[in-house]
């Protein structure tokens, strides 16, 4: 005889007592199920707009599948990253604009991918909800199918959450993560990097998806001028959220052509933060000035903001520098030409001094 802690006992549900409180549903407590099933339905063709051939399932699944293509890549490495968007999703709440931010969402990913010479093959996203409105989260979605498409990586899966009384009304949070792939004799690591390579540097969209807390201080805190605010043929708040751009496809022919020593995402921490990450410790760069775009200017103006700061802060303009060797200058420009990346010869590789600091600025 089995003891009585072991035994299995069932029984089978009760109808509800009409006498008592009313059947309580998932839906009285905030969570619509419904509006989850008509989400899927609103972003199944941008989904699908994304699809590579070596995805193997389709929306819905539990899991998404991707056959690695090992005739491509020989001995692959896989390399993953993982970003949100950040306080710049407060100016999309306000304006009531959600179809940048999920590139956003991607190219944060995605070009931190690209600087270890990795092809993004697939991503996933998570949104997050207080109340789920399918057509902005649609609206939403339908950029991150943007993005994928822009940097030529699948959207395979992702979750949608609706979770009462976590988030403010009309409010919602977003996270992403891409996988990628490089043969391991292709990893771009910045070991080679030496006195007298050159630096070119990438323009940046504007302030891609860093600083906006500062940014959000100076517009919309006391004295701000607000995001209606006229700004070079729009509005200020029209061009913060400009979407981040998206390096991919430029930097990875670059690299085909054996051309690049060494990549820096410009992101949080700006040139003094990242830059270094990818020197080797006995060097350091000379920057030369660059033009800032409008954006910059305004901001610094309206926080009396040091250039120090800003550097550090904000990319300034320039969202990714490439380390090539000083003969390979001219072939690398030609391939952001042709591919319409903008791009200038922006300093120079040098022995460091000590332990001095390994970027230095000049005025």
């Amino acid at each position: 005889m089995p003891s009585e802690k072991n035994q299995i006992i069932s029984s089978s549900p009760t109808t509800p007592d009409p006498a008592k409180a009313p059947s309580l549903t998932y839906r009285d407590a905030g969570v619509d199920i419904e509006s989850g099933y008509k989400v899927v339905s609103l972003i199944k063709k941008a989904v699908e707009s994304t699809r590579r051939p070596e995805v193997g399932s389709s929306l819905g699944g539990f899991g998404g599948l991707f056959n690695l293509d090992t005739e491509k890549f020989k001995e692959p490495v896989l390399v993953s990253a993982t970003d949100g968007v950040g306080t710049k999703l407060k100016l999309a709440f306000l304006m009531e604009r959600h179809d940048t931010v999920g590139i956003d969402l991607v190219a944060m990913s995605v070009n931190d991918l690209i600087v270890q010479g990795a092809e993004p093959l697939f991503f996933l996203d998570y949104f997050a909800t207080g109340k789920l409105h399918p057509e902005t989260a649609a609206t939403v979605v339908t950029g991150i199918a943007a993005g994928c498409r822009e940097a030529g990586c699948a959207l395979i899966g992702g979750e949608t959450a609706e979770m009462p009384d976590f988030y403010a009304p009309g409010e919602y949070d977003l996270a992403g993560f891409a996988v990628g792939a490089v043969d391991k004799s292709k990893i771009i690591d910045g070991t080679g990097i030496a006195p007298g390579d050159a630096l070119i540097g990438l323009t940046s969209s504007g302030p891609h998806s860093n600083g906006y807390s500062l940014i959000r201080r100076l517009v919309l805190g006391e004295g701000g001028p607000g995001l209606e605010a006229p700004f070079e043929g729009g509005t200020l708040g029209e061009a913060l959220l400009t979407p981040t751009r998206i390096y991919v496809r430029a930097v990875l022919e670059m690299a085909e052509q054996n051309l690049i020593k060494g990549l820096a995402h410009i992101t949080g921490g700006g040139f003094q933060e990242n830059v270094p990450r990818m020197l080797p410790d006995q060097v350091a760069v000379d920057l030369d000035p660059w033009p800032w775009p409008p954006i910059f200017h305004r901001l610094m103006e309206l926080g009396n903001i040091e250039k120090k700061e800003m550097e550090k802060t904000f990319n300034c303009g320039i969202g990714m520098v490439v380390a090539v060797a000083e003969g390979d200058v001219d072939s690398a420009l030609d391939i952001l030409k042709k591919s319409d990346t903008d791009a200038r010869l922006l300093g120079r590789v040098r022995a460091r001094n000590g332990n001095e600091s390994q970027v230095m600025i000049r005025d």
